[in-house]
């Protein structure tokens, strides 16, 4: 009986499925139409067979059918580098390439597929590639170095460098005075430089020789925006509303801008009909769609939105729309009130900054400000206003092992404060802005903050009783949990740092 327990258990065990049998079942299921079953057999395979380069090139196949284009793209090049002599790769890598409208990348591959193999099986299909390109591309064969340029620009913004690429499009926009997406970046790079006018001048160029442009439009927008030309900007949101454009690019433009400027039910439809269409967008969509979703209230699919960011982009990981925003925030607070919070990180005092810093981890507009390249110059502000900055992009990465004991203490008394007015109205705010006063000069002082709870119970008694009768040193040391001499010793210490005027 034992032997037979024993030789039912080998016969179990001896068969250990590898990814040639979830290859083999994965075609089956595509022959028979089932699709879902044949992702998940093929995506199997591969992770038992990460380097076999037919399984590999099928998975791509059945990636680019379900419109993943990047994630196929992605998966076509693991088994182009794998096995680059194998024509078929070849030909869906120039597929793949046309489908995400990289013209040039897909010419190049649909001609060496013809090198490869002239009268193979996807010969017609290569061809048909080439002609389409060749009719729909804006630069010939000896322009290839001009997208190589302005895919040189497009990083150098990326990067904060707007001089360099301002450079680098001037000179593309001499030799190509039509290349509308030239121009458009190029009002960017001005914009963000700070060269305001220069920006409108550029797509004002644009839209009067090519109207209806709607990245310029778009970029019009984003600029008011910045700007606060409320009403222009209405005007012009009432106007793109109306716009259905049939191209994914300027879907996905519109729906990042709506975004950008707030709109988020507009953006919410553009970036929900590009889905349903099939379209699996990059890193950039999943950022737009995660954060309009979550302003409209749907919440699920902000939180898968962002989860398929960080698949493309883990570094996103910390800087979700929703990360250290409290709950019991209302949208008429303090915290949600972007002129309020830009006019604090832009106030010319260093004690108004450092409350605009510590606000900004609070808010939903977290991501939009610090994103902004001219908002925020790092290499420019202080240690003092830094803590505070820091503490917007988490707390971890605010106090490391080398920070001062104090500045931590310091952002310990602020939350604490914050914690006991939260959400603020601007009444509180007043509070806040006396404290960072107060903050400020015992930083310039070398001060200790030595009890964080009694230093925050000595701020909220200087404050209040200022403005209210009966508030009473013995109910401040009761609610803060701490004794009525210490909390009496600690606004005598505060006191000191007070900005007396002569």
């Amino acid at each position: 009986m034992d032997k037979k327990r024993v030789h039912q258990n080998r016969k179990v065990i001896s068969f250990i499925p590898d990814g040639e049998f979830y290859y083999k079942k994965a075609l089956k299921a595509m022959q028979q139409d089932r699709f879902t079953e044949a992702h998940k057999y093929l995506k199997r395979a591969t992770e038992l067979n990460p380097e076999d380069p037919e399984i590999l090139m099928h998975y791509g196949i059945l990636q680019m059918e379900e419109g993943a284009f990047k994630e196929a793209e992605e998966t076509l090049q693991q088994a182009y580098v794998l096995a680059p002599e194998l024509a078929d790769i070849t030909f869906y890598l120039a597929e793949v390439h046309a489908h995400m409208n990289l013209l040039i990348e897909a010419k190049g591959y649909a001609e060496q597929y013809l090198k490869m193999d002239a009268g193979g099986p996807f010969a017609d299909d290569a061809e048909e590639i080439i002609d389409f390109i060749e009719q729909n591309d804006p630069f010939g064969d000896e322009d290839y170095e001009v997208y190589v340029l302005q895919e040189k620009a497009r990083k150098q913004m990326e990067d904060g460098e707007f001089k360099e690429a301002i450079d680098l499009l001037e000179n593309i926009i001499t030799d190509y005075p039509q290349l509308w997406a030239a121009y458009n970046n190029l009002a960017l790079a001005y914009f963000y430089l700070g060269k305001i006018e220069r920006a409108y001048e550029t797509l004002d160029e644009v839209l009067s020789q090519n109207e209806g442009n709607i990245h310029a439009l778009c970029n019009l927008a984003v600029f008011y925006y910045y700007e606060e030309k409320n009403e222009q900007l209405e005007q012009l949101l009432n106007m793109l509303r109306k716009i259905h454009p049939y191209a994914v690019e300027q879907r996905y433009k519109l729906g990042a801008t709506f975004s950008l400027v707030g709109q988020h039910e507009e953006a919410f439809k553009q970036f929900r009909k590009l889905q349903k269409h099939g379209f699996e967008g990059d890193a950039g969509f999943y950022f737009w769609l995660a954060h309009s979703a979550y302003f409209t209230g749907h919440d699920n699919i902000a939180k898968k939105a962002y989860a398929k960011l960080l698949e493309i982009d883990p570094s996103k990981e910390g800087f979700e729309p929703w990360q250290d925003v409290e709950e019991k925030i209302e949208p008429n607070s303090v915290e949600q009130d972007r002129t309020f919070l830009l006019n604090k990180i832009q106030n010319s005092y260093r004690s108004e900054r450092m409350f605009g810093f510590y606000l900004l981890g609070k808010s939903g507009y977290k991501q939009e400000l610090l994103a902004h390249p001219t908002y925020i110059q790092l290499e420019k502000l202080t240690v003092e206003e830094k803590v505070f900055l820091m503490s917007s992009l988490g707390e971890e990465f605010a106090f490391g092992e080398t920070s001062d004991p104090a500045h931590v203490r310091a952002y310990e008394i602020t939350e604490i404060l914050y914690k006991n007015y939260c959400p603020l109205n601007y009444e509180a705010a007043h509070l806040f802005q006396m404290w960072f006063t107060l903050c400020e000069r015992a930083m310039e002082a070398a001060y200790r903050f030595p009890n964080p709870m009694a230093l925050a119970a000595a701020i909220d008694f200087m404050f209040r009783s200022a403005r209210f009768d009966r508030v009473t040193k013995t109910g401040m040391a009761k609610k803060y949990g701490i004794s009525t001499p210490t909390l009496t010793k600690y606004v005598n210490e505060l006191i000191a740092f007070l900005p007396y005027t002569d």
